[in-house]
């Protein structure tokens, strides 16, 4: 599991979370702290740069909102952000620098890093997605198990216990998920990954990969 720890995944440069990682190990170990963690940081937020413009709503004055989207705190919007049309922020959420979330989308209780696109009908629940990771239009993570049992992270006949009942997916730096995809709970997917559209995807995707379908993934040349 080594590749799927946060280290092999993230480029904590590009994140005003970064802090939020020390000590940890896997990225998932941090969904509980989200909350915590934005209401810490946005009461230390440089006031020139930022402005709380609803209670727990921190938005850096550069960052592009529409008046048509709704965000609920806490949360965090850094430097140059755009957050389009009917946009959906639930709370428990940072949206990174020059990252984009767009028409219908819907976040909750998430780390977007900077320069992420979710920009067309997607949902993201208890889910890190790093550099530059791309979500096409109408793909979607599913953070709830059917059975309503706690998620397991497996990569071959490795497993990890997470404890949570809510764990939508964890992706690396430029990964790239095709339209109309559903990651289910759990997935990890590691960098400069290539998702087709409409794949269904679980458990753990190693990065540099070009995934097809399920038990059809192709390295990278």
């Amino acid at each position: 599991m080594e590749q799927f720890t946060i280290e092999k995944l993230y480029n904590l440069d590009e994140t005003i979370a970064a802090q939020l990682f020390e000590g940890a190990v896997y990225p998932w170990e941090l969904l509980p702290k989200i909350r915590d963690f934005i209401v810490a940081l946005g009461k230390r937020l440089p006031k020139d740069t930022y402005t709380e413009i609803k209670d727990r709503v921190w938005v850096a004055k550069s960052a592009n909102i529409a008046p048509t989207a709704c965000i609920n705190g806490p949360a965090i919007i850094d430097e140059e952000a755009e957050i389009r049309h009917c946009a959906f922020i639930r709370g428990n959420a940072i949206v990174g620098k020059g990252a984009v979330v767009g028409n219908s989308t819907e976040l909750k209780n998430v780390i977007l890093f900077n320069k992420v696109q979710v920009p067309h009908y997607n949902y993201v629940g208890d889910s890190i997605l790093g550099f530059k990771a791309h979500m096409g239009a109408g793909s979607i993570t599913s953070n709830v198990k059917s059975d309503k049992t706690l998620v397991v992270v497996k990569y071959g006949e490795e497993k990890i216990e997470t404890g949570l009942k809510k764990f939508g997916a964890m992706l690396g730096d430029n990964v790239e998920v095709g339209c109309n995809s559903v990651l289910n709970p759990g997935t990890v997917i590691g960098r400069n990954t290539n998702v087709y559209p409409t794949s269904m995807v679980r458990g753990c995707i190693p990065e540099g990969s070009i995934y097809k379908k399920q038990g059809e993934i192709a390295g990278k040349r």
